[in-house]
């Protein structure tokens, strides 16, 4: 069966995959919510993350996961991909990284609820995991949000 193209996708069906070696948030594309009246997660695991110590330029490796309650719009996972892939010849500390993928997927997206979680190979004898997540101000997604990262650090220790 032939790919159908979706307006606004331009990575999906496209044939030859051009990847992207600087981080690019405009790789990232959406499309139409076909249930945008249900309340679902959407998960997305990256096992083989890369990016660069800011410091050193040495390669840090990492699981990112991301969840999200999507409203309108739902992200295009070959379109992520490439994105996620546009970090590896990107310096940010941990933090950081799980934060701007956070804040690019919210702005691509405005999602009822998002949660990113990098789960970084040690380096020095030290893993890093930060989470940072958002829920729609004024929603019963921003009391979730609060929730789940109250939960998230009861996890930890």
């Amino acid at each position: 069966m032939k790919d159908k193209k979706i307006d606004g996708l331009t990575h999906l069906g496209s044939g030859e995959t051009k990847y992207i070696f600087d981080y690019d948030p405009n790789l990232l594309e959406a499309f139409a919510n076909k249930h945008p009246e249900n309340d679902y997660f959407v998960r997305f695991n990256c096992p083989e993350f890369t990016s660069l110590c800011p410091m050193t330029g040495q390669p840090d490796f990492a699981t990112i996961y991301i969840n999200y309650i999507p409203a309108e719009k739902l992200v295009e996972s070959k379109s992520l991909k490439l994105y996620l892939f546009s970090f590896r010849n990107h310096g940010d500390f941990h933090e950081d990284v799980v934060n701007v993928i956070m804040k690019d997927l919210i702005n691509l997206l405005q999602p009822k609820y998002i949660e990113v979680f990098g789960e970084f190979t040690p380096r020095g004898g030290i893993s890093i995991y930060p989470y940072a997540n958002f829920g729609q101000p004024g929603t019963r997604w921003e009391n979730f949000a609060e929730q789940r990262l109250l939960d998230y650090g009861k996890r930890m220790f």
